[in-house]
């Protein structure tokens, strides 16, 4: 069977996950990409997949992966399906042309990978994980913010004059773990939270990206309050209360 649009978009989702994850079961994996699981046994049976079913199991087949040093960490396994969404609304904004900043979160994998190989743009990112993403994508150009590396979050910590101070961005994409209409955004990393800051300073437009678990979540490093973004991106539908820059 030949491989359409539909299904290398549901394998190419899968592989990203399985960069997560040793394997995954095949009723999850249907669940998260809302399709049968008839369906997923007729996409891993299309010529040239690079995933194989084994005991009901999802996995990479070892004759066609190939090592990414792509860094599992755990933050990325929780809220697969919910980040997916999200990562998916959030790539439908990524336009020709556009100098993207892309933080450290672990949404913003979801974002990277579901980016159309077929658009040009500009990516500044602070994070090897995501780098690694984009890296592969023909059309786009990645900038790779460096500074004090940690194996903790494969996050890059700028020092002195950073790509992230000099680059103007016509969109940011950040990530939180918590999201509060009284206490605004938030995440885990005092270092995190300056560079976010930062990066929305030099950005024409704020873009939230995070899942509904989030949602009335509060952490120790404060990022800045819910109407300093421009958009807010999740999975569901958000409070009524929650509201963007007008």
């Amino acid at each position: 069977m030949m491989m359409d649009r539909k299904n290398n978009t549901r394998l190419k989702s899968l592989e990203f996950i399985l960069t997560t994850m040793s394997s995954i079961k095949l009723k999850d994996a249907a669940n998260i990409l809302n399709v049968s699981e008839m369906t997923l046994r007729r996409d891993l049976n299309t010529e040239g997949c690079p995933l194989v079913l084994l005991g009901g199991h999802i996995v990479r087949d070892p004759k066609n992966y190939h090592e990414t040093n792509y860094l599992i960490f755990e933050q990325e396994t929780k809220n697969l399906k919910e980040k997916m969404v999200a990562g998916k609304l959030a790539a439908d904004l990524v336009e020709n042309g556009d100098v993207i900043f892309f933080d450290c979160g672990s949404s913003i994998p979801f974002i990277a990978s579901q980016i159309s190989s077929e658009i040009k743009f500009t990516a500044l990112c602070c994070s090897l994980n995501t780098f690694t993403i984009l890296k592969e994508k023909s059309h786009c150009e990645v900038i790779l913010a460096g500074g004090i590396y940690s194996n903790h979050n494969s996050f890059f910590t700028p020092v002195n004059n950073s790509e992230v101070e000099s680059i103007l961005t016509t969109k940011a994409f950040i990530s939180a773990a918590g999201v509060s209409n009284e206490f605004g955004v938030s995440c885990f990393n005092y270092d995190e939270a300056k560079v976010k800051k930062i990066a929305m300073k030099k950005s024409r437009k704020n873009i939230l990206v995070f899942d509904h678990t989030k949602i009335n979540q509060v952490k120790k490093a404060y990022i800045g309050d819910l109407n300093q973004f421009d958009l807010l991106i999740c999975d569901k539908e958000l409070p009524k209360n929650f509201y963007a820059k007008k």
